[in-house]
């Protein structure tokens, strides 16, 4: 007779009958939803609080990275619009220099206002903000179109998602810690703002531009890594505050993702842009 077949037998230490302990399901998970596994010598170990936790940071990391996929998209199909209708150069006639100004300071505004208030708003609001932000970056984004033929842009898409998808993973399974990298590119960042401010007084080199556009790939490449391992660590904190709680952290966490990949589209698009003039 096998273990586990002996009729109102009993373990050596005093736990339940044989052929009474409980049914698992997959990945060792009790089904009885005991959430407790047994070893060879009848010591106890808790399996199901750790699978939940796993399971329930997977299915936020998923969406964080499919609201930023569905930004993307629509920021795409606004710029595709917008240039097949002509909506931005109307825009510019009826409006003049606020025209081209006015647009970047209502999109950074959005971002700051949901980076300030999207853990105190409804998920439902948030969301709202988040696609009315990726909208108006396409309406802006429109312009590329005039400044890059359709294959430069098409290798700057590809180039732009393997990349960023290689260092997403990248991100998600090493063991080194990024977070620790925060200060330094938040000053990188910062450097790279002011150059670009200053080059719009000056008339740089196409030298001076590729290295800077170089150096904003960098940037961007780190600060990828920088924000997957964010996403991943502020879901292990939130993960026990309820659905409503992980849906905000789910726009805050794809905002962060979707900056990473627009700013890394676009240095790519303007070097390749530089190399083929």
């Amino acid at each position: 007779m096998t273990y586990g077949q002996q009729p109102g037998g009993r373990r050596p230490n005093g736990q339940e009958p044989y052929g009474m302990a409980p049914q698992y399901g997959m990945y060792g998970a009790p089904q009885n939803g005991a959430g407790t596994m047994y070893n060879g010598a009848g010591g106890a170990y808790n399996v199901q609080p750790t699978y939940v936790t796993e399971r329930a940071e997977h299915v936020s990391m998923t969406r964080a990275y499919g609201e930023m996929t569905i930004a993307l998209v629509l920021t795409g199909l606004v710029a595709i619009v917008t240039q097949m209708t002509h909506l931005y150069e109307r825009f510019i006639e009826a409006t003049g220099m606020l025209g081209v100004w006015l647009p970047m300071i209502v999109e950074v505004g959005i971002a700051i206002y949901l980076g300030m208030r999207v853990m105190n708003m409804k998920s439902s609001t948030a969301r709202v903000w988040f696609y009315v932000y990726a909208a108006l970056m396409g309406f802006s984004l429109s312009v590329i179109f005039s400044a890059y033929s359709i294959t430069t842009i098409g290798y700057a898409f590809l180039i732009s998602a393997v990349f960023y998808l290689a260092l997403t993973m990248f991100g998600l399974t090493t063991k080194a810690n990024m977070l620790k990298a925060g200060p330094v590119l938040v000053i990188g960042l910062i450097v790279l703002i002011v150059t670009q401010v200053v080059l719009m007084f000056v008339a740089p080199s196409n030298t001076m531009l590729k290295v800077v556009a170089a150096i904003g790939i960098v940037l961007f490449a780190g600060m990828t890594i920088y924000d997957a391992q964010f996403t991943k660590r502020v879901f292990a904190q939130y993960a026990s505050q309820g659905p409503e709680m992980i849906k905000r952290v789910s726009i805050l966490c794809a905002l962060n993702l979707y900056l990473d990949f627009v700013n890394m589209f676009l240095y790519i698009l303007q070097l390749l842009g530089l190399s083929r003039d």
